[in-house]
């Protein structure tokens, strides 16, 4: 910022609207003088920037209340003492304080929760340092990319350095109503417990660390994304597990290096999600391999077989160790990595895979039917099937249960054939039956 003034002959600093002979000041005149502050690189002054939200002048007493919540720290800090300056040089000013506040944020057609999104894609590790946080910004960016409105939230309460590889800061400005609003993160909504910390070390535990990422999985206030990548700790402690019990997961992506201890640590969480009904979409293999810049051939950096294939799971990517990786990851194609669209298609190709039901012809379908009216939905459905014809009903819940009803609807010398139940995903179940003599 630059506050325009010239030079007195005996060098001092003069304003040039000042008037010596005042010896009262108001707010015009401060305004007056804040006016011909201005940013050099962008050419508008603070007024047209936004900046300026009020100012007071009380007997000679000068309050200004700017927004400087979009500026780095350093940079703050020096337009805030370019606009003391400015003031502090009007005649009849003794003091000139700066107050720092934040604008209210639009929140219209905002919703609560992180069951706002279409869907929830978790990113996790059963160690740290694998490189989890850069595969998921990586990922938010690549289903960005792909045309969805994307949220990322940064749960690794312990270490959140999500803002850190997007480049962005805080603070965190709320609604009307309290609730936290996620910053932009050059086209990415994220939330994150670090932007809320002001840097400071994180030692929660507990029902400490439950609480506040209850809190914000319920009150952030999003703007109505399409998925939300959600950014887990390592391993598969309280903040794990209640990320399973507070937040609707539709799937969860494990990155690993292929290193065997880091591999075989990974199928024990891998157990921890698939017994909380939380599909495993695949896994990422990080890091495995690096080009060396001298010859041009890649070179493993773990030798022997690869231990990933024992986890019995789909690989979405293999991403070397590269620098490619480490650069800030942005939601435009142009700036978006091979491996960082290579794990997006994955990534929507293999869910695609596991929650597509499709819907065998004239099966009875109860997703959306009332429990109180499934009974005869089934019944009267089941009246019409022809011996030997297969009977389809597609529900989501589990419809074990059913079996027994559908032997007192049979007739003497009738008999099912099988009655086969298949869970097609964790909200629903198929099952066949033939009616035979």
């Amino acid at each position: 910022m630059e506050h325009n003034n010239r030079k007195s002959d005996d060098g001092e600093r003069v304003d040039e609207n000042r008037n010596d002979d005042r010896t009262t000041v108001d707010s015009d005149d401060i305004e007056a003088a804040l006016r011909r502050v201005r940013d050099p690189d962008a050419d508008v002054t603070v007024f047209e920037a936004g900046l300026i939200e009020d100012i007071r002048v009380d007997d000679g007493h000068v309050a200004i209340d700017v927004d400087l919540s979009d500026f780095p720290p350093q940079e703050a800090q020096s337009v805030t003492q370019t606009l003391i300056r400015a003031a502090s040089d009007v005649a009849g000013v003794e003091r000139t304080h700066v107050e720092h506040v934040q604008s209210q944020p639009m929140a219209e057609d905002r919703s609560l929760g992180i069951g706002a999104a279409d869907r929830v894609i978790a990113v996790a590790s059963a160690k740290g340092g694998v490189g989890k946080s850069t595969v998921a910004t990586s990922l938010a960016c690549a289903l960005a990319v792909d045309g969805d409105d994307v949220g990322i939230f940064d749960a690794d309460i312990h270490g959140p350095n999500v803002p850190e590889l997007l480049s962005v800061s805080g603070p965190i400005h709320s609604d009307e109503d309290g609730n936290p609003i996620p910053v932009d993160a050059g086209g990415l909504e994220m939330m994150s417990v670090g932007l809320m910390s002001s840097s400071a070390p994180l030692a929660w535990r507990g029902a400490m660390a439950h609480d506040a990422l209850t809190e914000l999985f319920e009150e952030t206030a999003w703007d109505d994304p399409d998925t939300i990548v959600l950014d887990l700790p390592p391993g598969t402690g309280d903040v794990a597990l209640t990320t399973l019990q507070e937040a609707p997961v539709d799937g969860v992506v494990f990155v690993t290096t292929p290193f065997h201890a880091a591999v075989s640590d990974t199928h024990r969480s891998i157990q921890l999600f698939e017994e909380n009904d939380v599909p495993v979409l695949g896994v990422v293999s990080n890091m495995g391999e690096f080009v060396c810049e001298e010859c041009g051939h890649p070179h493993e950096l773990f030798e022997g077989t690869n231990p990933v294939e024992s986890l019995e799971i789909p690989v979405l990517a293999e991403i070397p160790f590269s620098p490619e990786m480490q650069q800030t990851p942005r939601p435009t194609s142009d700036e978006l990595s091979y491996h960082a669209r290579e794990l997006g298609t994955a990534v929507n190709d293999r869910f695609d895979e596991i929650w597509e039901v499709n819907v065998p012809e004239g099966a009875v379908d109860l997703r959306d039917v009332p429990p109180e009216n499934r009974r005869d939905r089934v019944g009267d459905a089941f009246e019409d099937v022809e011996l030997g014809e297969r009977f389809y009903i597609v529900s989501d819940r589990d419809p074990t249960p059913v079996r027994e009803y559908l032997l007192e609807l049979i007739d003497d010398g009738e008999r099912l054939e099988s009655f086969e139940t298949r869970r097609q995903n964790p909200d629903t179940w198929l099952v066949r039956t033939v009616l035979t003599t």
